[in-house]
């Protein structure tokens, strides 16, 4: 699980086509060894039942996993049901929903590449089809063939059948090429799926490209950083504490941030086109803790629907269509 949190971390911080392959290709990989170590047909009436959880449960698992190493995803439903209801109820679950929308579109890239490269394998459907007690779907395989062929074609993947070698040759061929054209459309329909979200989010862009560019350097900078300074003022507090005990001294003067601005800074990011601010951090910096800045009160008022925790900043949408 620490490898699957170390890549799909890379992915989302890095927000390119190669960080997302990289976990695509990882997820494919295992569904290869899955496959051939794990995988046996059970060539029962249990065909059908097996083949389809071998498809889709890892595919599910995968999906779960990637909400749960997710920071966006704690950083969304952290505190969420003690957060008082506001007068715009409607704009703020909207928000959190389209919040949610941009965290299972970065969940949902381990579980498509198992069911695409399961499908485009063949393995699991061939399993799963031969066992449909579906009569139609039957007789779409068995046309022509023998009359036994219906009845013996849950056994047809393991060569058991009194059907003739060619006939069943024949019939898993059929599956495993339907089993392969549903792999390409799905692999299709999520690529041109990624573009139009894609052009979507840039067409929304509140920035021109560069200054995208120097958004997103910067946001990965700051939480670099934040992610730094967080252990080593931890560490400072603890060692003040344990040494203070054991000396049984008053301990040091030490300044640590209030609740109220951990919470401010903990919320995601709208981005306001009155101030030019990159993120929740650089707004409280600019608002709370500039004593020089004139306007003040009004900027205030921005970055209290700043700190809707339920507000989505582009940078990140963009980053998470690419």
């Amino acid at each position: 699980m620490d490898k699957f949190r170390t890549v799909l971390n890379i992915a989302q911080n890095q927000q390119t086509s190669l960080g997302f392959g990289l976990v695509a290709l990882l997820t494919a990989g295992g569904e290869q060894i899955f496959s051939s170590v794990v995988f046996r047909c059970p060539c029962s009436s249990w065909n059908f039942v097996y083949g389809t959880v071998f498809l889709l449960v890892p595919a599910l698992a995968l999906l779960v996993l990637g909400y749960m190493i997710s920071n966006k995803t704690w950083k969304l439903f952290t505190g969420l049901c003690r957060r008082k209801p506001n007068s715009r109820r409607l704009k703020s679950t909207c928000a959190f929903l389209k919040v949610f929308l941009q965290i299972t579109t970065g969940a949902m890239i381990a579980p498509v590449s198992w069911i695409a490269v399961a499908l485009l394998n063949g393995n699991y459907f061939e399993c799963a089809m031969t066992g449909l007690n579906v009569t139609l779907f039957k007789n779409h395989l068995c046309l022509g063939r023998a009359a036994e062929c219906s009845k013996e074609l849950h056994k047809f993947p393991c060569g058991k059948s009194s059907i003739p070698q060619a006939d069943r040759d024949e019939v898993l061929a059929i599956v495993r090429s339907e089993s392969q054209v549903l792999g390409w459309l799905l692999i299709a329909s999520i690529t041109l799926g990624a573009l139009l979200l894609t052009c979507v989010a840039r067409c929304r862009s509140p920035v021109s490209y560069e200054q995208l560019k120097f958004w997103r350097a910067y946001a990965g900078q700051e939480c670099d950083l934040m992610e730094k300074y967080i252990a080593q003022h931890a560490q400072q507090l603890a060692e003040r504490n344990v040494k203070s005990f054991f000396q049984q001294t008053p301990p040091d003067s030490m300044v640590t941030p209030e609740k109220q601005a951990w919470e401010k800074v903990s919320s995601f990011f709208h981005f306001s086109k009155k101030n030019h601010y990159y993120s929740t951090l650089h707004s409280y910096v600019e608002t709370y803790l500039d004593p020089s800045d004139k306007h003040r009160a009004s900027v205030r008022s921005d970055a209290g629907d700043t700190a809707n925790p339920t507000v989505l900043s582009f940078v990140d949408e963009g980053k998470m269509m690419l």
